[in-house]
């Protein structure tokens, strides 16, 4: 009988009788398999392309570590899949840390020890993710920057005027196909030094001011 493979790391599972002479190699293997798991870091360079990551039966491969450091400056979206049986894209806001796991169908995040992202003309329009905190810079020129387009209840973006420079070069958030405060308007930001956060409260209302400073 052929040996067998667990769910989770791909361990090869030998058939009792089976795989003479070969134990050896086999074990070696799961224990490199098992330290991928518990403590294995990997660089994932995500600038040029979105990654699919292998569990590869009975080998070591890049799915199986422990700790992913996703590297590389971002010109477009970028999609880190994870082999599971199905699943719905979580979206990561860049700069951050994230503790993902697997709930048996698909990944899940449920830590996010958020980051900063600095967003200049250069990139503008940039459309955001949940959990985003953007450095807005408009020293140079205004800026636009579009919220989630497909956001849920509890959502949050926050963001900063980073060089004061909103009263001269403004900040447009976009509200794409949501209401902000109640509003069919996108919200432009023209006050210098001025932060705020916006939190998705429902389709009616849509963004409401959690804070809104300076």
């Amino acid at each position: 009988m052929a040996s067998t493979y667990s769910s989770d790391l791909k361990l090869e599972i030998i058939t009792t009788g089976e795989k003479a002479g070969q134990w050896g190699g086999i074990t070696n293997t799961n224990l490199q398999i098992l330290e991928q798991g518990s403590s294995g870091a990997l660089d994932v360079d995500m600038a040029g392309a979105s990654v699919t990551l292998d569990l590869t039966d009975g080998a070591a491969s890049n799915g199986k570590n422990a700790y992913l450091r996703l590297t590389g400056t971002l010109s477009g979206d970028r999609t880190l899949s994870v082999l599971t049986a199905s699943g719905t894209a979580q979206p990561i806001p860049p700069g951050s840390t994230v503790l993902c796991k697997s709930n048996g169908t698909e990944t899940v995040t449920s830590i996010i020890e958020k980051g900063y992202e600095t967003i200049t003309d250069s990139n503008s329009p940039y459309t955001t993710v949940a959990g985003a905190q953007i450095f807005a810079n408009t020293t140079a020129n205004p800026i636009v920057i579009n919220l989630p387009a497909s956001p849920t209840v509890g959502d949050e973006v926050s963001v900063l005027d980073t060089r004061g420079t909103w009263g001269s070069n403004n900040c447009t958030i976009g509200r794409n196909g949501q209401p902000i405060n109640s509003a069919t308007s996108d919200l432009t930001l023209n006050t210098n030094g001025q932060s705020i956060t916006l939190v998705y409260v429902d389709s009616t209302r849509g963004w409401a001011y959690k804070t809104n400073t300076a």
